[in-house]
């Protein structure tokens, strides 16, 4: 059975007493065998290209200090040195009990066992500032009554600060392992739009590296139109493969094609005051964790997405008119 939810598109580490008794409190939230054919890496260099659905790189050395990563069985640390077939363990210490946000959010789909919000653009997933989307979904949705529910509900993926849309929520333990085994097995797909500058048109594939590792995007056109600020821009559909920190935006900059408002990866001309990035994760599939449903969630991008499109024709053909 599909579940269809869319509306059209227009265009320091803590001290750990004994390993053995705390891992009874613990949830495990991902598990990876180190491979056989490895070559030597630290581990605070190994473990962002594993668990990339839950932190990036500076999150996840971050978590190596607080003693949430785990190799055959010890916390380790960050000057750890990989080897093959150790089995290396993302934990929960649960020991981090959320400051609420008291910050509206629009949720688009709620059970027992999981939750769909969207995003605004501009509020960091999580962090050590109060006004973050972790802080606020026990605002926002209702406690859950399974007997393994999680103390609050918590994201199972990253989204950018500046980057708005679907963000995937998990309120039990289960449900909590079982989504970042289907993202550790790539069988969850999102996909996102952006409006890039430039003209940029039909289908294609992008696999430049980022950060030194291995990373595949693909697009799709939407439609284009002229503009006198940026002489093009594109509406795209665009879809992850891999998970690399900044991938779309690092990979279309390297096009030539940045998205529109990327400070960071963009130039100063593609900059629009107050309008923030024009990304947005408007899709999501997967499997329903406890009840087997295939899972696809959609959304439109923001208005202010089809409104800059417009004003930028509009702008043009009144120029050359």
């Amino acid at each position: 059975m599909l579940i269809l939810l869319e509306t059209y598109l227009f265009c320091g580490r803590p001290l750990i007493f004994n390993c053995f008794y705390c891992r009874l409190f613990m949830l495990v939230l991902a598990t990876h065998i180190v491979s056989s054919r490895l070559e030597k890496i630290r581990l605070s260099d190994y473990a962002p290209t594993v668990f990339t659905h839950f932190f990036s790189r500076k999150g996840m050395k971050k978590a190596i200090l607080r003693g949430e990563v785990w190799v055959d069985g010890k916390p380790a640390n960050t000057a750890h040195w990989v080897l093959s077939g150790q089995k290396i363990e993302l934990m929960d210490l649960g020991n981090k009990v959320p400051k609420i946000c008291h910050l509206p959010l629009e949720v688009i789909f709620e059970d027992a066992h999981l939750a769909i919000i969207n995003k605004p653009a501009g509020i960091r997933v999580s962090g050590n500032v109060i006004r973050t989307i972790e802080n606020a979904l026990a605002y926002n949705l209702k406690a859950s009554s399974r007997q393994d529910a999680l103390k609050w509900p918590r994201p199972v993926h990253r989204l950018d600060a500046a980057t708005c849309g679907l963000l995937l929520v998990a309120k039990t333990r289960s449900t909590m392992v079982a989504l970042g085994r289907q993202f550790e097995a790539k069988e969850i797909e999102k996909r996102y739009q952006a409006i890039v500058v430039g003209t940029l048109e039909g289908v294609g594939r992008i696999e430049d590296p980022v950060a030194g590792k291995y990373a595949w995007t693909e697009y799709s056109s939407l439609c284009h139109v002229p503009s006198l600020r940026n002489k093009g821009l594109t509406l795209l559909n665009l879809w992850p493969r891999t998970g690399r920190t900044h991938q779309l935006r690092i990979h279309l900059a390297s096009l030539g094609h940045p998205i529109m408002g990327d400070k960071l990866y963009g130039t100063e001309g593609q900059i629009l005051l107050k309008k923030g990035l024009f990304l947005c994760a408007v899709e999501l599939k997967f499997t329903h964790p406890q009840t087997q449903q295939k899972m696809q969630i959609a959304i439109n991008a923001p208005a202010k997405f089809q409104s800059l499109l417009q004003r930028e024709e509009k702008r043009f053909f009144k120029y050359n008119s």
